[in-house]
């Protein structure tokens, strides 16, 4: 069955040959991400359920970035939550106070996202990472209490928005005036649970900023994902800084789209 590049990382981590939209599966986990707001509801999903361990120390993500410094003893408590969570189970991406920074930026900038990927946030512009060539979507802090102690994650697998890019940006136009225009077009709901999948001869132009920036704001259009093709734009960044092997996911010629902007 012929299927979307988001359809396709979907099929590989759920151990399937293809998958088709409306379609309920189990897909395992490259890396689950929470902040000082969502992951202490998280943590308190994950005690109640009766969890005792993680399912690995390393794929799991806590950035303390919402409330830092802590504007009151209720943040600081959270960020204390988050802390004494961490040290618990030896997360070892647990970024504190002096390492912190926007979630969003330091996964990339880290390397600990990588092309190919599939992960889930406990906020919903975990999206960005489809700048990179991953599935990534945001999710609610039970979902992110179950990823963190087993791995895995239910998903509907969504339909998809073909965007033919073209051209090039005029100078003082950036990938944000891209999605704005986009999200304009289809309406704050024009791409509800959809992948918005980037392509065509204007995707050579866009900055790694660009595509950042647009996947972070596919969830203003209402998407599932956005996501753009790895091509070397993606491998100069990737290179020297991804703390993993990428897999690269293209999607097939035939595949089916709800419709093409």
């Amino acid at each position: 069955m012929p299927m979307t590049m988001s359809q396709k990382i979907l099929a590989d981590h759920a151990g399937l040959e293809s998958v088709k939209p409306g379609q309920l599966i189990e897909v395992e986990l490259d890396a689950v991400l929470g902040n000082d707001i969502t992951t202490p509801v998280a943590i308190k999903e994950f005690e109640k359920a009766g969890f005792d361990s993680v399912f690995d120390q390393e794929k799991i993500n806590i950035v303390l970035d919402h409330f830092v410094p802590n504007k009151d003893i209720k943040a600081a408590q959270q960020s204390a939550t988050c802390r004494k969570f961490a040290n618990t189970y030896n997360i070892k991406n647990f970024f504190d106070v002096g390492k912190m920074g926007i979630e969003h930026a330091l996964l990339p900038e880290q390397g600990i996202v990588t092309a190919g990927d599939c992960i889930i946030g406990a906020d919903s512009h975990t999206c960005t990472y489809g700048a990179l060539g991953a599935f990534s979507t945001g999710v609610g802090s039970t979902d992110m209490a179950a990823g963190m102690a087993t791995g895995k994650a239910w998903f509907k697998v969504p339909s998809a928005i073909k965007v033919e890019l073209s051209g090039t940006l005029p100078e003082r136009v950036s990938g944000k005036d891209v999605i704005l225009d986009l999200i304009g077009k289809i309406g704050v709901d024009g791409a509800l649970y959809q992948s918005l999948e980037f392509m065509g001869e204007g995707v050579k132009s866009l900055t790694m900023d660009d595509r950042l920036c647009i996947c972070n704001m596919a969830i203003e259009a209402g998407a599932k994902n956005g996501i753009f093709p790895v091509d070397q734009v993606t491998f100069d960044y990737l290179e020297g800084r991804s703390q993993r092997a990428w897999k690269i996911y293209e999607a097939d010629e035939d595949a089916s789209y709800t419709q093409t902007i």
